[in-house]
């Protein structure tokens, strides 16, 4: 168990699950009450691990002969032969058969998204052999968790979930082109694609720099917004945005050209905390 939750990098979670919660909440918001139903409240979490699961395994597994040959990667569990490529695929199926079966026992939009969904954050694996924008398509998938939380709860689309969505899409992506720029140089040794390997060290960061300024527009627009649909929405949640953006800022003073040793304190803690404290000053908001 403990290597397949390696496997799938089980912590970063919390990267989509804060705004999972934050659509959810909405929803019940939406719904006309803020009474918390429990049991969907599980389904929505099951979810999200079933998905990401089954997403990460299938990177993992796709990625497997890159993985060997990059210094960065050798250690992964296929590579070092910790787990088999047939079992990482196995476990694939399997996290992507629960997911569909539990969106089953949400509601019927759910469950007829539920291959759609599959298929971006699956497909995401393969974009990185044609595209630099491969992480926009990171983002993308990411950003199904609040609209995808917000269908369980109401059963019909809004824009404000939407406006989440699209500002996670531009937050992930910005972060990862971040990250990436750890394999610049291997990835144009071996003709993979990313936007490192494209622009630069340089033009990344400000590529970077500006899907994050949008993402915070957005999440500003959403407050506002927000506050026309809901106006029990006050002072906690435009803290909790200002943090948020806040960390955003902060994260891009920790890397730059050639100066990549805090890069995973700027991929993981930094953007760990913000969306982990922006959606509990949100969620705390609602009920106080």
């Amino acid at each position: 168990m403990k290597n397949y939750l390696s496997l799938v990098k089980f912590s970063h979670t919390i990267f989509a699950l804060p705004f999972a919660m934050l659509g959810l909440f909405l929803g019940f918001f939406a719904s006309g009450t803020l009474r918390i139903d429990w049991m969907l409240f599980l389904k929505v979490l099951a979810c999200m691990v079933f998905a990401r699961s089954a997403a990460m395994a299938f990177n993992r597994y796709v990625d497997r002969d890159i993985d060997k040959i990059n210094p960065r990667t050798q250690k992964r569990e296929i590579p070092s032969g910790i787990i088999t490529a047939r079992r990482a695929l196995l476990f694939v199926v399997l996290n992507a058969a629960l997911f569909i079966a539990t969106t089953y026992f949400i509601n019927p939009i759910c469950f007829w998204l539920s291959p759609i969904a599959l298929l971006v954050v699956l497909g995401y694996s393969y974009t990185k052999r044609f595209t630099f924008l491969c992480h926009l398509i990171l983002g993308l998938g990411l950003s199904l968790a609040p609209i995808g939380a917000y269908l369980a709860v109401t059963g019909y689309f809004s824009w404000l979930p939407v406006l989440y969505s699209l500002s996670v899409l531009c937050w992930v992506a910005g972060f990862d082109i971040i990250y990436a720029l750890q394999d610049e140089g291997f990835d144009k040794e071996k003709d993979l694609y990313s936007i490192p390997a494209r622009f630069g060290a340089k033009k990344s960061l400000i590529i970077s720099s500006i899907l994050h300024i949008i993402c915070a527009l957005l999440i500003i627009v959403a407050g506002i917004i927000g506050k026309n649909q809901m106006p029990a929405l006050n002072s906690l949640h435009w803290i909790g945005a200002a943090i948020f953006i806040a960390l955003l800022i902060y994260q891009h003073t920790l890397v730059g050209p050639g100066k990549l040793d805090k890069v995973n304190m700027a991929f993981f803690t930094t953007n760990g905390v913000a969306s982990m404290l922006f959606s509990i000053f949100f969620i705390s908001d609602l009920f106080l």
